[in-house]
């Protein structure tokens, strides 16, 4: 279960974070392997995102993917937002000057 809203909370961070129609990526570098990951992007309006992820056992038969990253963007007001993040077994773990404090 905690898996399922890791990757919920994973994809709505990447749609928030996700280039203008109109950007173009102007890099990319990406790293897949059976255990880990790893990836960066840089698109023409300045948005900017990297995430890495790799798996962790908790136990004998229980095994969590560990993710950690950040994006950036540059908003309507001109100013760059940015946020990172780590989600593991303890959740999606957000921080960042946007994030209101609860």
């Amino acid at each position: 279960m905690k898996c399922i809203l890791v990757f919920t909370c994973l994809s709505i961070a990447m749609c928030l974070a996700a280039p203008a129609p109109d950007a173009e990526i102007v890099d990319l570098v990406s790293d897949v392997n059976a255990d880990s990951y790893s990836y960066k992007f840089e698109t023409s309006d300045g948005t900017k995102q990297e995430q890495h992820g790799s798996l962790k056992s908790l136990g004998p038969e229980e095994d969590v993917l560990q993710v950690a990253g950040s994006f950036s963007f540059v908003g309507d007001d001109g100013q760059t937002h940015a946020i990172s993040y780590v989600a593991d077994e303890n959740g999606f773990q957000p921080q960042g000057e946007d994030i209101p404090h609860l």
